[in-house]
């Protein structure tokens, strides 16, 4: 049977490609727009990217200067992931990329409020 043609329209793509197209498109980033077109179409998907896709993501941030998508990626993981422990799993995987960078999370610059939510608690 003949390799898979990943032109062809109905060519399925593996999660390997996946992630190996998005690390290429996040390196070739040159501005804003492109950092963040990318990213919609990365976190479209129904998938959670690779973290070795996070990490280019969060790269690309830093080379056009956009410190508030770097925070916004790890809040679109945040939506991505299915529950708690996977997205604990995320940050510790990315604690080295998100210290090199000084990127602080969204619950650390707002603790007293989590998406509708006060400590735990429902807000009134």
């Amino acid at each position: 049977m003949p390799a898979a043609d990943p032109h062809d329209p109905h060519h399925e793509e593996s999660f390997e490609e996946f992630t190996a197209r998005y690390e290429k498109e996040f390196e070739q980033v040159q501005d804003v727009f492109e950092l963040q077109r990318n990213l919609n179409n990365a976190f479209a998907y129904d998938l959670v990217p690779s973290p070795s896709v996070i990490i280019a993501a969060l790269r690309a941030a830093r080379r056009v200067n956009d410190f508030p998508t770097a925070v916004r990626i790890f809040e679109g993981i945040k939506a991505k992931v299915e529950n708690k422990g996977q997205y604990d799993e995320y940050l510790e995987e990315l604690r080295p990329i998100q210290e090199e960078m000084g990127v602080v999370l969204k619950e650390t610059l707002f603790p007293d409020t989590m998406g509708g939510e006060r400590l735990g608690k429902e807000v009134a």
